[in-house]
C-alpha cells in the first residue's frame, strides 16, 4: 500500500494543514533523506497542533513512518516545543521502544514553527532563498498533515478541520468541525464573545483580520481569535504603510533586521533597507533577493520597532510588487548563519506580551465529538495552486465524503469532498454549497 501513498493522499484531498496548504501528493512524492513533522504551532494562542499530538500521537508516528518510507528518507523527526509536555510524553509512549522515528524538542520561541527554522535546527541546513526544504534534502509536513494520511490509508477524506477559537470568548476551545461550516458558527461554539470584537482568521501575527463571520472554515484554518474592538493589535496589523511616517520616524537603527530570523539565517532579509527604499527611492534597497525570504512572521513589526512602524508590511508590499512585474528569486543562501542565532530567539510568552494578548494565553480544550451544521460552503481553492473543477451540479443529492470537485487537468490542486449530507444548492467561481435535507 505504500507504494501508492501518493495517490492515497490525493484521492483523500489532503493539503498541508498547517501553511499555504500545499497539495501533500505532490510535496511527499520525492526522495528524501529527512522528513520532518512540524508540530511547533508557531503562532500565539493555536492549540491545535499539540492536542493533536497528545491524543492521535499513534496517528502522527503512523503517518510520518508512511512518508519515510515512500520518499526513502533516512531519519523521521517529529519537531515539538518542550514545554507541550502532554504531547511529548504521549508521542513517547507510542515510540517507546523505536528508533526509526526520533523526537526534536524545540524551545519555546517564535517562529519556531517556520519551517527554514525546522529544517536547519534538525540538519544544520539552510533552505535557500526561492528554495523548498527539499534542496537540502527535506520534506516538512504539518502533524495534522501526518493524521491525515494516516486516516488516509483507512480510507478517510478530509473533511473536517481541527480549529482553536479563542480570544475574547466565552469558552475557548479547540474544535474538529465540518470543511465549509461558517466563523459564526465556531465563535456559537465557544459560547460567544464576551464584548464586542472584530476577528483575526489564524494566529495574532501571520493571522488576517476579518470584518464578517460569514466565511467558511478551509482546510487550512487553524484558528479563529476573537479580539475585541480597538485593540492595538489591529493597528499593527493595518495593511496601510503611511509613507510620511515611515521617512520621518525610521531612524534606519536596523533592529528589525537584527531581530529578523530568517536574516539570521543567513538570507538576506533587511527590513530597515526596506523602509529606507519604499521612503527615499528603490535603489537604496541594494540587493534586493533576500525580499523573498520574509516569511510574513512579523517580529520586526510586533517585536523590534520602538517606533509602531510596520517593517513586515513593507517587506510584503516591496515582494508582491517584485512578483507583479516578473522578478523572480535566485536560489541562494547569502551568507553564513549568525554566530548569535541562539540569542536572538524572542521567548514565545515575550511576543505575546508585546501584542497585549496576555489575558488570550489561556487553555483552549479539544471538544473532539461531532459537530453538525446544516449547510456548508467548500471552497474550491483553499491552498497553493488551480480551484478544483465542481463535478456536481445544483440540485444533486451528495452523501458526506463524496468527490464534489476534482484536480483541474494537469494543474496543480487538491480534490474536495462533500463534508456532510444534503443538496447542493449553489455552484460559483469560489464555493459549492450543500444544505443538509430537512428529514
Amino acid at each position: 500500500m505504500t507504494m501508492e501513498l501518493a495517490k492515497i493522499v490525493c484521492d483523500a484531498g489532503i493539503l498541508g494543514a498547517g501553511g499555504a496548504g500545499f497539495p501533500t501528493h505532490v510535496k511527499i512524492n520525492c526522495k528524501a533523506e529527512y522528513v520532518l513533522a512540524n508540530g511547533a504551532e508557531c503562532e500565539p494562542l493555536l492549540r491545535v497542533d499539540q492536542q493533536v499530538m497528545q491524543y492521535y500521537a499513534a496517528d502522527v508516528v503512523r503517518g510520518i513512518r508512511a512518508v519515510k518510507e515512500f520518499t526513502g528518507a533516512k531519519y523521521a523527526v517529529i519537531c515539538l516545543k518542550e514545554h507541550y509536555h502532554d504531547a511529548v510524553k504521549a508521542l513517547q509512549q507510542v515510540l517507546k521502544g523505536c528508533d526509526d522515528v526520533t523526537l526534536h524538542l524545540l524551545d519555546g520561541y517564535y517562529p519556531a514553527g517556520d519551517e527554514q527554522q525546522i529544517v536547519y535546527e534538525v540538519t544544520g541546513r539552510v533552505v535557500p532563498t526561492g528554495g523548498l526544504p527539499l534542496d537540502v534534502g527535506a520534506v516538512v509536513c504539518n502533524v495534522s498533515t501526518l493524521q491525515n494520511i494516516a486516516l488516509a490509508l483507512d480510507g478517510k477524506k478530509v473533511v473536517t478541520k481541527y480549529v482553536t477559537v479563542g480570544g475574547a470568548v466565552k469558552n475557548p476551545i479547540t474544535v474538529n468541525v465540518p470543511v465549509g461550516i461558517s466563523l459564526k458558527e465556531l465563535i456559537d461554539l465557544a459560547g460567544g464573545t464576551t464584548e464586542p470584537c472584530d476577528y483575526i482568521i489564524g494566529g495574532p501575527c501571520m493571522g488576517r483580520v476579518v470584518d464578517t463571520l460569514d466565511i467558511p472554515v478551509t482546510k487550512t484554518t487553524g484558528g479563529l481569535l476573537a479580539i475585541p474592538k480597538g485593540h492595538p493589535l489591529f493597528a499593527q496589523k493595518d495593511t496601510d504603510i503611511n509613507l510620511r511616517m515611515v521617512m520621518a520616524v525610521c531612524c534606519q537603527c536596523s533592529l528589525c533586521t537584527q531581530m529578523c530570523p530568517r536574516n539570521a539565517l543567513g538570507l538576506n532579509v533587511q527590513p530597515h533597507k526596506a523602509m529606507r527604499s519604499i521612503a527615499n527611492g528603490i535603489d537604496l534597497m541594494g540587493d534586493m533577493n533576500g525580499i523573498f525570504s520574509c516569511c510574513d512572521c512579523g517580529l520586526c513589526t510586533y517585536y523590534a520597532c520602538n517606533f509602531g512602524l510596520k517593517p513586515s508590511k513593507v517587506m510584503q508590499t516591496l515582494k508582491s510588487a517584485f512578483g507583479s512585474k516578473g522578478i523572480r528569486p535566485r536560489k541562494e543562501v547569502y551568507g553564513p548563519v549568525d554566530l548569535g542565532l541562539e540569542n536572538k530567539k524572542v521567548p514565545v510568552s515575550r511576543l505575546i506580551a508585546r501584542l497585549g494578548v496576555s489575558d488570550y494565553d489561556v487553555p483552549a480544550p479539544l471538544q473532539d465529538k461531532e459537530i453538525k451544521t446544516d449547510s456548508v460552503r467548500i471552497f474550491l481553492r483553499m491552498g497553493v495552486g488551480a480551484p478544483s473543477v465542481p463535478v456536481v451540479k445544483v440540485g444533486d443529492k451528495v452523501r458526506k465524503n463524496q468527490l464534489i470537485a476534482d484536480i483541474a487537468e494537469k494543474k496543480l490542486g487538491v480534490k474536495m469532498h462533500a463534508s456532510i449530507s444534503g443538496t447542493v444548492t449553489d455552484i460559483t467561481n469560489d464555493y459549492i454549497e450543500i444544505r443538509r435535507s430537512s428529514k
